[in-house]
């Protein structure tokens, strides 16, 4: 939901979808990029993790805050440590999971932020824990300022 308007007219959130809370301009790098330039790209973006996707779009990984603290912890130069060579096995969601079955994903795996991928597995947003919660404050409190 960071800087989405999704305000969709009065619903609560056990009615919503993840279409409904995913940011759908997602930064996304291909498996070639250096671990740095996704350090950087996390830093000005403000967020902790990057989807993985190939020419296509199609997700094959992320790579977040975590792998790249362990890819420094193991003495790798990030600046010649492709994303290939960190990235995680992405869980990934489609746009029209629950709330409810989204909450349980997130709590359940101790999840920060999940990929929203199409039937084609391509990447079409991703949603966090904190769009969860606006989705509620939206739900109960009306249209919120864009965060």
């Amino acid at each position: 939901m960071r800087g989405t308007d999704y305000w969709i007219g009065g619903k609560t959130l056990w009615e919503m979808d993840a279409s409904h809370m995913m940011e759908r301009e997602v930064v996304s790098f291909t498996s070639d990029a250096s671990c740095h330039d996704l350090s950087e790209a996390m830093i000005k973006g403000r967020f902790g993790g990057i989807p993985i996707v190939d020419t296509e779009r199609r997700l094959i990984g992320i790579v977040t805050e975590f792998d790249l603290l362990n890819a420094l912890l193991a003495g790798l130069d990030l600046r010649e440590t492709s994303a290939r060579e960190v990235m995680s096995e992405p869980i990934c969601i489609t746009a029209e999971m629950a709330a409810e079955e989204m909450m349980v994903l997130f709590q359940s795996g101790h999840l920060i932020r999940v990929p929203v991928v199409d039937k084609e597995n391509r990447l079409t947003g991703m949603v966090t824990r904190r769009d969860l919660l606006a989705g509620y404050l939206e739900s109960s409190l009306g249209p919120l300022p864009v965060f």
